[in-house]
């Protein structure tokens, strides 16, 4: 077993839950973060390929993300390190952070507290968004990338279609879609 390994694990999806206060959503810039930049475990690509299939399933998309990671890097101790490092500081923080929150909650201190965190976590989303839209702007091309972001928009936000729905529609799209090499052997 690889010890190094299994304790910067436990590291990254600990450090990443400790700090991303506001959820799933805010811990996956996090997430990202550590095994894409710092420790270089995957890249871009195989990151948003690994948060889009964890949208399409049930539950904390944070829990899916650490379990998958861990287990491709370190196996099931692997697996089992980044669940608990995901798992135990949210435990922890939410018993503490609730008994404090509903002993102050109509002081002014929280309730700004609360606020500011917000837009810092608006702001990472957007970041993580915008490095995203550039990966896809050079795997997919940019009109493809516009399209299928328009084409997501409507779905999502005005026709209300499910997110996990458009994903699994994606994926489907793809899998069946014939590649360059075929098109050139089609042609050729």
């Amino acid at each position: 077993m690889n010890w190094k390994l299994q304790k910067d694990l436990f590291i990254a999806f600990f450090r990443s839950t400790l700090l991303g206060y506001g959820g799933g959503p805010s811990t996956i810039p996090l997430v990202h973060d550590e095994v894409v930049k710092r420790y270089k475990w995957m890249d871009d690509e195989e990151f948003a390929d690994i948060l889009a299939i964890g949208n399409t399933l049930p539950g904390p998309i944070a829990t899916k993300m650490s379990g998958y990671i861990g287990y491709r890097l370190g196996g099931w101790v692997g697996m089992l390190n980044a669940l608990l490092a995901t798992i135990i500081p949210t435990v922890v923080m939410l018993i503490v952070l609730i008994s404090i929150l509903t002993s102050f909650s109509e002081s002014p201190i929280v309730q700004g507290m609360t606020q500011a965190v917000t837009p810092v976590v608006g702001v990472m989303l957007l970041v993580m968004t915008y490095t995203f839209t550039k990966q896809s702007g050079k795997s997919l091309g940019w009109i493809g990338t516009i399209v299928l972001a328009v084409v997501s928009l409507i779905g999502m936000q005005f026709l209300g279609i499910h997110p996990a729905i458009i994903i699994v529609v994606l994926i489907a799209y793809a899998l069946f879609k014939p590649t360059k090499k075929e098109k050139e052997q089609q042609t050729g």
